[in-house]
């Protein structure tokens, strides 16, 4: 297990995540470990240590990170689904600029027992599939209480048979068009996403916009979770930190302390402005800034809950713009920096509260794909999946 990087090569886990251990006992067969982004913190697909992911429809542009090879695979058609991490948008990314399906299911609907954390409050594990009835059906087995492995779940896990009611159709449902999440979107990318969503209304479905202000600073308010909190968790407790009760991987842990002392430098660019970026806010301003964030984090939520009690989801494009090109070694590192993390103000918001986001694929636009992604009310992950079916049923047979 390489988690992408350097600092894990060689390294080999002595338990499968639980996830992995509910694929095989519901009689799937796993074929191999996707390529991730290094220490998954990258939205491009450029930072993984055995090379660049390229995009299934240009080898020129990105395929998104920080699950970018599991995008890339099952647009391929070399698996038929995909396990994805997601702590700012790392299913949705790649599944929007590979055009397949990915889920960032409610938080701890599914246990990340055995994942590789960052932050356990924006951690997330969900499927990745070409088509919403496969995702569905993927999520219907890794879904579930883990018996307090995973601190991020509760024993109350609300699992319905996904497989069975995806299909049950939208007639009556209210869909929001968030206003805020078309602000500074190409605008073709625009353009097929608000097109696709009128075209609910031919399913039964109300489409009107809906506006909500607070979600244009949903990024400001993740940045200090995830930044200060991955510094603490990933850092400096090795990929899990303290207090929380749940199953700790320690040979994990001890993987990573060593790796971190004898070889820093290999952390990726990403990670290193996180570390220095954390060091200094811990040292000037302490976890003020942190705990400021997580406080503003309820109050997102509240938002988002307010107007998802009028409609029963809202929808945007799920990135600001068609996939990215690849770096290249005459980037600057800000540059660089745009090209790895300026694709997430749409999606990371939804990992610091938690709805279930789900990105499928609108239509293309000069041969690229254009995901829209669904946001639904906490543990409604089945009506998420249900508008997504109802998309790809305005295309007929094949988007």
């Amino acid at each position: 297990m390489m988690n992408g990087s350097k600092l894990l090569e060689g390294f080999v886990p002595d338990r499968d995540a639980t996830v992995v251990t509910r694929i095989l006992d519901a009689g799937g067969r796993i074929l191999g470990k996707s390529v991730c982004e290094d220490l998954c913190f990258s939205g491009n697909s450029c930072t993984s240590s055995t090379g660049p992911v390229k995009n299934p429809h240009d080898p020129t542009r990105s395929a998104g990170g920080s699950s970018s090879g599991s995008g890339s695979l099952v647009a391929r058609k070399v698996v038929d689904v995909a396990i994805g991490g997601d702590q700012g948008g790392s299913i949705r990314i790649p599944a929007s600029w590979c055009g397949i399906v990915g889920l960032k299911p409610t938080c701890g609907l599914v246990p990340y027992t055995g994942i590789m954390p960052i932050e356990k409050t924006i951690d997330h594990a969900g499927p990745m599939a070409r088509t919403v009835e496969d995702c569905a059906a993927l999520l219907e087995v890794i879904a579930g209480y883990d018996d307090g492995n995973d601190p991020r779940q509760f024993p109350a896990v609300p699992h319905p048979p996904y497989s069975k009611l995806v299909n049950d159709g939208i007639k009556g449902k209210k869909i929001g068009i968030l206003t805020e999440g078309f602000v500074d979107v190409e605008e073709d990318l625009a353009r097929v996403v608000r097109q696709r969503a009128l075209t609910l209304k031919e399913a039964g479905a109300e489409v009107s916009d809906v506006s909500l202000p607070i979600h244009m600073d949903g990024l400001a308010i993740w940045t200090p979770v995830a930044f200060e909190g991955t510094y603490q968790m990933m850092i400096k407790g090795n990929g899990h930190g303290y207090n929380w009760k749940g199953s700790y991987d320690l040979p994990l842990q001890e993987a990573l302390a060593g790796a971190y002392n004898l070889r820093p430098f290999d952390c990726p660019l990403p990670v290193k402005i996180v570390m220095i970026f954390a060091e200094y806010m811990q040292r000037n301003y302490q976890n003020k800034f942190y705990g400021k964030a997580q406080n503003l984090v309820q109050h997102l939520t509240m938002e988002y809950n307010r107007i998802l009690k009028d409609y029963d989801v809202i929808v945007m494009p799920t990135l600001p713009a068609k996939a990215f090109k690849l770096p290249s070694k005459g980037h600057s590192v800000y540059e660089t920096l745009k090209l790895e993390l300026d694709m997430i103000r749409n999606t990371a918001p939804f990992n610091a509260t938690g709805h279930p986001a789900l990105s499928v694929n609108a239509g293309l636009s000069e041969g690229l794909p254009c995901g829209m992604m669904i946001v639904g009310r906490m543990f409604d992950d089945l009506t998420v999946l249900q508008v997504a079916r109802a998309v790809e049923k305005t295309f007929g047979d094949k988007p």
